[in-house]
């Protein structure tokens, strides 16, 4: 008779026995192998969580990226990941997906270590986001149609998808693995071989998952991984004149450039998603209290470092004070501590250089006369310089830099509006639009003002929901292009029409 006695989950004591025995391996993925960077070179960087040094990694550049890109060229011409029929790709990522669900606890691991977020939230969100994206590329795969369109007799017009071919993708720090699943499912699913450039904040998963792919059945040369420097290997890459589109994740400021090194190469394809600076819109007779935990468990989570995080908070001036108060409540749940700790309410910013940029927002919030109601310090005593309070600013003007530009950290500010038309106004007063939240119980207000709001994605009364099912994306200068669902298809094909002429008998 077999023991069914459930383990206990592991405690803070067994992640560190963990983390000291885990062996991680910073050295460029080409062709299915392990390998050094052309010229030797590699660089290091801290676990942000207890500022301890992680193993060397590849520095990643031209040279490089040539031979990733050189690797993936040959594999999709010779069609041996392209050629094959829909079901077996579907095989391969499905079985993709179910080995990196069986290391679950090693893949959680080496991104807490590598990028200070909590263990628990890497375990029960970052990984299996990651398996579920790749397996539902891999199920859609041999579900979608070819068309063919209404002609005369006398001809058949035949309009395939086909695709596009060496991709590159460039994923940023904050999501390192589920990112790069969303750009490498729909990619593979489609039949092309990618060359994967991680951010040189959190690389170590992005090769450790592109071995499990081997493992799954991906042949050599189909996905390749080089890490680097964005000024080294992320601009090889995307001037690469074999590469023809990329797929790019970061910020607004480094996606203008994108475009500027397609331009100067070969017009490859560009497909962004960039910064954001999302408004919530809370008006009044709506639940207060839900829409401060919504704002709060979206904006704290993974220390605010998500472009979706909805860090511009509009209030009704009636409400104001009593949202405030809740908000403050709410940051009780999200105190920073040990990443590695299950327990921790947020873990560590992703460097101390980025904590030190996002407490020189909060420096310039009070500078310009905004009101810190809670937070707005480094946490002393802590094994890092990585770790920030959760944060929330109260009276802040629509021209402050806290209320228009991306902190990227755990810092929400609070603005007061008197009319629907004011707080529309303020909200679409930005140059990003990727996401944006409605609070009413009005049907009709919610309808108009999410009809109003110039974003990607719109939430009414609450915003945690999300899937692989819907498209992920902005307007404006928050990007083009849509990850996630059946659209992002759309980025890695190429339409084709093809015409037969039929004769007559």
């Amino acid at each position: 008779m077999s023991d069914t006695t459930p383990q206990a989950a592991p405690t803070r004591a067994d992640w560190h026995a963990r983390a000291a025995a885990l062996q991680l391996d910073g050295r460029l993925w080409i062709d299915g192998r392990r390998c050094d960077a052309a010229d030797g070179r590699s660089f290091t960087k801290r676990s942000p969580g207890a500022d301890h040094p992680l193993p060397p990694i590849a520095r990643g550049a031209e040279a490089d990226i040539d031979r990733a890109v050189r690797s993936a060229r040959a594999a999709f011409d010779d069609g041996r990941w392209r050629l094959q029929s829909p079901a077996r790709r579907k095989a391969v990522l499905v079985e993709w997906s179910r080995r990196v669900l069986a290391a679950a606890e090693e893949l959680a691991l080496i991104e807490t270590i590598d990028m200070g977020k909590p263990i628990a939230r890497s375990l029960a969100a970052d990984v299996p986001g990651t398996a579920r994206t790749l397996a539902w590329y891999g199920e859609a795969v041999d579900k979608i149609y070819d068309e063919v369109a209404p002609t005369a007799a006398d001809a058949l017009a035949l309009i395939t998808r086909e695709p596009l071919g060496v991709v590159g993708a460039i994923v940023p720090w904050n999501y390192p693995l589920l990112m790069s699943a969303w750009k490498l499912g729909p990619a593979l699913a489609a039949g092309n071989s990618v060359v994967l450039k991680p951010s040189e904040r959190s690389p170590f998963s992005a090769m450790r998952l592109a071995e499990l792919a081997l493992e799954a059945g991906l042949p050599p040369g189909v996905l390749n991984v080089v890490p680097g420097y964005g000024h080294e290997a992320g601009e090889a890459l995307a001037l690469h004149m074999d590469v023809d589109g990329i797929g790019f994740t970061g910020s607004t400021r480094i996606g203008k450039r994108m475009f500027g090194y397609a331009g100067q190469s070969n017009l490859k394809r560009m497909f962004t998603e960039l910064g954001g600076k999302s408004a919530v819109l809370v008006f009044p007779g709506s639940d207060v209290e839900g829409a401060a935990a919504a704002v709060a468990g979206t904006l704290f989570y993974n220390q605010g470092e998500s472009c979706n995080a909805p860090s511009r908070v509009l209030v009704h001036r009636s409400l104001a004070d009593q949202f405030v108060q809740a908000l403050v409540a709410q940051t009780a749940h999200y105190q920073p501590g040990d990443p590695l700790d299950p327990q921790a309410g947020m873990g560590a910013l992703v460097d101390a250089a980025h904590a030190d940029s996002v407490l020189a927002f909060i420096d310039g919030a009070r500078a310009a006369g905004a009101r810190c109601a809670v937070g707005g310090q480094r946490v002393a005593d802590a094994p890092s310089a990585c770790y920030v309070a959760p944060t929330v600013f109260d009276q802040v003007e629509p021209g402050m830099g806290i209320a228009t530009e991306e902190v990227f950290g755990p810092v929400a500010s609070v603005l007061r509006f008197d009319t629907e038309a004011q707080a529309l106004a303020l909200a679409n007063d930005s140059p990003y639009g990727l996401q944006a939240g409605v609070w009413s119980r009005d049907l009709s207000q919610a309808h108009r003002v999410a009809r109003g709001l110039r974003a990607g994605t719109v939430h009414v009364n609450q915003y945690n929901d999300d899937d692989i099912t819907v498209p992920f994306g902005g307007m404006k200068q928050s990007g083009n292009g849509r990850d996630k669902s059946l659209h992002a298809f759309d980025k890695y094909t190429e339409l084709k029409t093809t015409w037969l002429r039929i004769d007559p008998a």
